[in-house]
């Protein structure tokens, strides 16, 4: 007469060990992608930040300078320093915006201020912020002789 009795089980079946493993990597993996999207998007998320930030100090150096030309392109670049070595820089455009009826030299107008900040992202896209601003103005001679009060693009 063979007596069988029942042993307890000691350890993982072969089979146990691989079906865990194939678990636990399929979680990190997941893991491991989540938390490498959520790094892009933080970095991305600081560059517009910081292209922000920019934007709006450039945005208010322009509101205050009364000698920039109007109807005219200016643009320029910011230091690498301030961007984290990144390219970008900013273009802007100083246009008339509302004046009133019979308007001529000496009568105060509303200009727009039109900032458009660019700047690269790590993969070299190319990135863009618009900002706009508001002041108040006298239209000059020179500003009428230029077209200002011309339907402007």
């Amino acid at each position: 007469m063979i007596r069988r009795t029942k042993t307890a089980q000691l350890g993982f079946t072969l089979l146990e060990l691989l079906v865990a493993t194939a678990i636990m990597a399929m979680v990190v993996s997941g893991a491991l992608s989540a938390i490498s999207a959520t790094m892009r998007n933080a970095s991305r998320l600081k560059d517009y930040d910081r292209a922000a930030m920019l934007g709006r100090r450039k945005l208010d150096e322009l509101l205050v300078d009364r000698k920039l030309p109007k109807l005219v392109t200016i643009q320029g670049t910011w230091d690498p320093s301030y961007t984290n070595g990144k390219a970008s820089g900013w273009t802007a455009r100083i246009v008339p915006f509302e004046w009133p009826p019979n308007v001529g030299p000496g009568i105060e107008i509303l200009e727009r201020i039109q900032l458009q900040v660019w700047w690269s992202n790590q993969d070299n896209d190319h990135r863009t912020l618009t900002l706009e601003g508001f002041r108040r103005a006298v239209l000059t001679p020179a500003d009428i002789a230029a077209g200002a009060l011309q339907p402007q693009p």
